[in-house]
């Protein structure tokens, strides 16, 4: 285990409960036993204003929670789905090699937390058009006109056009719709 690893192990960092209101996510591994919580809260900008953790697992997994509460505070949400997203990075940084579930699992709770926010945001969104990806902030209507102008046939390519989709993921199942239930014309 790296120093850094170690440290984060041995006093970890934003331990407990993000206060509220705050958006929970959680993750666990049946063959270990293993689990881990993660509560944030979102300000006005959609930034991670702040990140804590409850774990129970090896030092590798509360390391990992650690560090991922340090590194995603003050991000966007979009911001902080992108590191989520991104554990083999996380596990060469704190020289997890054998142990990328337990990291995976800490990306996973994170993303899960992002999870419960954007679809809260989406439930509260008062714009005039229905919000789809709250991380990047893309309505209905801008993917449709990406879907129409570029002849667009997948998420991957929704993504690609406008962002939609590129954070933490809730919103795949309704770019999916849109691209199935929209007969627009090409």
């Amino acid at each position: 285990m790296h120093t850094e690893a170690a440290d984060h192990f041995f006093n970890p960092r934003n331990v407990g409960d993000a206060g509220e209101p705050s958006f929970v996510g959680r993750a666990a591994s049946l063959s270990c036993g293993a689990h881990v919580r993660f509560s944030i809260q979102v300000d006005e900008a959609q930034r991670v204003s702040e990140a804590r953790f409850r774990a129970a697992g090896c030092d590798v997994l509360v390391a990992a929670a650690s560090v991922l509460t340090e590194r995603v505070t003050g991000l966007t949400t979009a911001q902080a789905a992108a590191i989520g997203q991104a554990p083999a990075e996380l596990s060469d940084k704190l020289g997890a090699a054998g142990s990328e579930k337990c990291v995976e699992m800490a990306c996973n709770a994170l993303l899960d937390a992002i999870r419960e926010y954007s679809n809260a945001a989406r439930d509260d969104w008062a714009g005039d058009e229905a919000l789809i990806c709250t991380c990047f902030f893309v309505s209905e209507r801008t993917i449709e006109r990406e879907i129409q102008a570029r002849a667009l046939t997948t998420v991957a390519e929704v993504t690609n056009a406008c962002n939609a989709g590129g954070g933490c993921g809730s919103c795949h199942q309704l770019i999916q719709e849109i691209l199935e239930t929209n007969d627009l014309p090409r």
